[in-house]
């Protein structure tokens, strides 16, 4: 006869399964804790798949909106400083010819005007990071002044000739929904400081002028350069005005990378939340699944070695 082992196989076979699942079970924690992840694949995550999808969506579009928002609040700080600038031209020209009004000296006069002239108009075709120009109005490769002196200003028709720049202005998505027109054209801001410029370099051309050649004002000058001042501080007037306008939309901006700032925070706590594997949590569970599998292990090889010699009693020598 036969010894048969107490295992059946349908013993075998369910111990078998709890050994696999074991396995599968311990591999899923040791692969949690070397990705630092709970699931790879959207399936993992369950019912807070959706969730997980919507919110890494959320982020990533609120990334974007931060990128373009740093390199527009970049431009509008420049600006910044630019526009100051030519707002202290705009002073500066308003003080030459003051000064020459109230001393009756306009010897300096032009040289100063001269070089207004040429400070606005590095200004105006001044060039970003990528090599655009900042107050093209959209017409980025083409320098928005198109005159390089005094002389051919003056020989244009009108002032809007010294200008080439497009009508557009820049705007940025700051967020769903919400847009921020910022940017300034050359002609919007520097029109009447040109236009002033151009009136003090064709009265000086003109039979009455000669600035430069006279040790005093002659009353056509005195009549001019006074009339001058008035219109030259309507220029900084409204120059100041476009700065302050400028700084607002600078404030805007600094706002809204403030508010994505804090979004990119709380998005990626959420994504954390819901992704990220809780290591303390994990490195319990590998050890009880380590424990969990070598048990079906055992269990199973001991199953497997008994019969039913290991339960019949010992036959006594003298039996």
């Amino acid at each position: 006869m036969s010894i048969d082992r107490v295992a059946t196989a349908q013993q075998t076979a369910y111990f078998l399964s709890q050994i696999n699942q074991a396995g599968a079970t311990l591999d899923k924690t040791n692969a949690q804790i070397a990705s630092g992840k709970i699931a790879t694949t959207y399936a993992g995550f369950g019912n807070q798949a959706q969730v997980l999808q919507a919110t890494i969506s959320a982020k990533a579009r609120n990334d974007s909106y931060s990128t373009a928002t740093t390199l527009a609040t970049t431009q509008a700080d420049v600006q910044d400083t630019q526009l100051t600038s030519l707002s202290s031209l705009a002073s500066q020209l308003s003080k030459a010819v003051s000064d020459a009004v109230a001393n009756n000296d306009p010897t300096t006069l032009m040289s100063q005007v001269s070089n207004i002239f040429d400070q606005a108009s590095s200004i105006l075709n001044s060039k970003d990071a990528n090599g655009d120009y900042i107050y093209a109005g959209g017409k980025t490769d083409t320098a928005p002044v198109t005159v390089s002196s005094l002389t051919a200003l003056v020989a244009l028709p009108a002032v809007s000739g010294a200008f080439a720049n497009g009508d557009n202005k820049k705007s940025v998505q700051v967020a769903d929904g919400q847009t921020v027109t910022y940017g300034v054209n050359a002609s919007d801001v520097a029109t009447g400081l040109m236009q002033s410029l151009k009136d003090i370099a064709a009265f000086d051309a003109g039979g009455s002028g000669n600035f430069s050649g006279s040790t005093n004002l002659s009353q056509a000058q005195n009549t001019f350069l006074s009339g001058q001042i008035t219109s030259i501080g309507t220029v900084s007037t409204g120059l100041n005005n476009v700065t302050a306008q400028n700084g607002n939309v600078y404030n805007q901006l600094k706002n809204a990378t403030t508010q994505q700032s804090s979004m990119s925070t709380l998005y990626s706590g959420f994504v954390s939340n819901i992704q990220d594997t809780d290591m303390a949590t994990a490195a319990t569970q590998l050890s009880l699944n380590q424990t969990a599998l070598q048990a079906a292990l055992q269990v199973t090889s001991t199953l497997n070695h008994l019969t039913l010699l290991n339960y019949l009693s010992p036959v006594s020598a003298g039996g």
